[in-house]
C-alpha cells in the first residue's frame, strides 16, 4: 500500500505506474540516492538512469545505496553536475524523471536547489520526455529559498500548454503551508 501522505513516496508511485524495464529515466537531484535506486529498479538492467547532483557527498551516498541494493552497474550514470545541464548528457527521449527539490538531507542546508537552475532543468526535461512520460517534482517550501522556488516552479507549470501537458498539484490541506507538495506533469500521448 502506498503512503499517500509522504510526498516523495507519492512521486515514486506516479513513476512506478509508467516506467518499465528498458526505459530511460532521470533523477534531477540524486541526494541520498533513494529516487535513483527506485528508478534503477523500475527500468531494470536494460534501462538507463541519469542521476544529477552538484555535491560529492550526494554521489558517494548514492553510490553506497546502489551498491548495497546490487544495482550499481551500467544502468546508472551518476553525474556530478547541475540538473540545468541535463541536455549535455542526454540526447534521446526519456520516459520518467523526478526532482526532489531543497537541500541534501544530512548535508549542508545552505546548498539548495534554486529557481535559476531548476526552471531550465524542468524545461529541458520536458523537451526530452516521451509521449506519456511523467515528470514528478517534490517541492519543499519550508526552508529559506524554498517558497520562492516553489512559486517559480508552479508558475512555469501553470503556463504549460494544456494540449501538450497535464499538470496535477497535490498538497495536504490539514498541514502547514510549509509542508512538502508534489507536482506531476505528464506529456500528452501521440
Amino acid at each position: 500500500m502506498i503512503n499517500w501522505f509522504t510526498a516523495a513516496k507519492l512521486g515514486h508511485h506516479f513513476l512506478s505506474e509508467i516506467l518499465q524495464k528498458g526505459h530511460s529515466a532521470v533523477d534531477g537531484t540524486m541526494g541520498n540516492g533513494h529516487d535513483t535506486l527506485m528508478l534503477a529498479q523500475l527500468v531494470g538492467p536494460q534501462g538507463k538512469v541519469y542521476a544529477f547532483d552538484i555535491q560529492d557527498q550526494a554521489l558517494e551516498n548514492t553510490r553506497q545505496r546502489l551498491a548495497s541494493a546490487g544495482v550499481l552497474d551500467e544502468r546508472v550514470k551518476l553525474i556530478r553536475d547541475g540538473h540545468q545541464n541535463i541536455k549535455k548528457y542526454i540526447d534521446h527521449s526519456i520516459q520518467g524523471a523526478i526532482f526532489n527539490l531543497g537541500y541534501l538531507p544530512g548535508g549542508n542546508h545552505e546548498i539548495i536547489t534554486q529557481g535559476s537552475t531548476t526552471l531550465p532543468a524542468i524545461e529541458h526535461t520536458l523537451e526530452l520526455l516521451a509521449a506519456g512520460g511523467r515528470l514528478v517534482i517534490v517541492l519543499y517550501p519550508g526552508h529559506p529559498g524554498g517558497q520562492e522556488e516553489k512559486e517559480a516552479v508552479e508558475a512555469l507549470a501553470s503556463q504549460l500548454d494544456s494540449l501538450k501537458f497535464k499538470v496535477l498539484k497535490l498538497n495536504l490541506l490539514n498541514r502547514p503551508p510549509s509542508a512538502p507538495g508534489v507536482l506531476l506533469i505528464e506529456k500528452a500521448g501521440d
